[in-house]
C-alpha cells in the first residue's frame, strides 16, 4: 500500500500513466452501517478525474473564462459508465482513486478507474468523457486539451 501520509500534493500524483489519488472515507460517505454508500464511489471516481486532469494542466475552472482558448467549450461531462462494484470501504478507510486514460478520440475519452482499499480492488469502472458546448452538446477537444493529454500519453 502507498504510503498516503507522505502525499505533498492534494491532487494526487501520476506513477507510470496512472493518477492516484487517496480519498479519507467521512460519515458522510456512508450508510447507517459505516459501510460506504455505492453513490459516493461515484463522487470519489469524480474527484480522481478532476484531480488527474489539474495536473496534467486542465482546470474546471478555465473552461468557464470566457478568455480560454474557445469560448464554446464549457464542461467535461460523463456520457458512459460501467461500473463493478466489488467489495466496501468502511468509515476512516483511505481508499485509492486510480483513473488511466484507455483512448483518446476527438470527442470521446474512454478511462479506466479503479477504487482499493488495503489492496483490495473495491470498484472497477470504465468511463467515457465528452466535453460540451455552451448549448450541452459534445463538440472535438479543444487544442490545449489534447496537446496536454497526447503529452502525458507518449
Amino acid at each position: 500500500m502507498a504510503d498516503v501520509e507522505a502525499w505533498p500534493d492534494i491532487a494526487g500524483r501520476i506513477e507510470d500513466k496512472t493518477h492516484i489519488l487517496p480519498v479519507r472515507v467521512y460519515y458522510e460517505d456512508t450508510d447507517f452501517s459505516g459501510v460506504v454508500y455505492h453513490a459516493s464511489y461515484l463522487r470519489f471516481c469524480e474527484r480522481g478525474r478532476s484531480d488527474f486532469m489539474r495536473l496534467i494542466g486542465v482546470h474546471h475552472a478555465q473552461m468557464f473564462d470566457a478568455q480560454n482558448e474557445d469560448p464554446t467549450t464549457r464542461a467535461f461531462a460523463v456520457r458512459h459508465m460501467e461500473i463493478d462494484f466489488l467489495g466496501a470501504a468502511k468509515i476512516d478507510d483511505v481508499v485509492l482513486v486510480q483513473t488511466t486514460v484507455l483512448a483518446m478520440t476527438g470527442v470521446r475519452l474512454k478511462l479506466e478507474q479503479n477504487i482499493s482499499c488495503q489492496d483490495k480492488l473495491l470498484l472497477k469502472a470504465a468511463v467515457t468523457v465528452v466535453v460540451l458546448d455552451e448549448n450541452g452538446k459534445p463538440r472535438r477537444f479543444p487544442n490545449t486539451l489534447l496537446t496536454n493529454l497526447e503529452a502525458y500519453m507518449s
